[in-house]
């Protein structure tokens, strides 16, 4: 049975993408914590980190440091902030945010913002990944359909 990310990289369910490759995607969290959290999910399913063969780990690190770069500046943050937890959806995700201090990482930060607060987050997050160099890997349009 297919994990609800990859329901979503498949289009079954809506996301909102940022960046896409052959191993891997990032997609907005729909109750991020800060302005551009996202996740960055391997497209194979992987329950766990430790359970994760070493090249997609250092894949998603890679990734993840990239879209950080890209968060600090977008959204004017000091640090990017990253959480591997596990649970929730058992399929490896790393969460990667700009944060302004460790209480961002707490899962009691997590907001509840309505689609166009979203959408308008993941364009700004979109724009500066293509700024940074990075737009081969922005998918031409933010949904699943642009996945091809």
């Amino acid at each position: 049975m297919s994990t609800i990310f990859t329901k979503i990289i498949n289009g079954e369910i809506p996301g909102r993408f940022v960046w896409a490759d052959e191993v891997c995607v990032a997609f907005a969290t729909i109750e991020p914590h800060t302005d551009g959290h996202v996740l960055v999910v391997p497209r194979v399913e992987v329950d766990s980190y430790i359970d994760a063969p070493d090249d997609v780990v250092a894949h998603l690190s890679v990734v993840a440091k990239r879209i950080g770069a890209a968060q600090v500046r977008v959204f004017d943050a000091p640090r990017a902030g990253l959480v591997v937890a596990g649970y929730g959806v058992d399929h490896l995700h790393v969460h990667v945010l700009p944060i302004r201090s460790e209480e961002d990482l707490y899962f009691t930060s997590a907001r509840h913002p309505e689609g166009p607060e979203l959408d308008a987050a993941m364009e700004r997050l979109r724009a500066g990944l293509v700024e940074d160099g990075w737009g081969e890997f922005v998918p031409a349009r933010m949904d699943s359909a642009a996945l091809g």
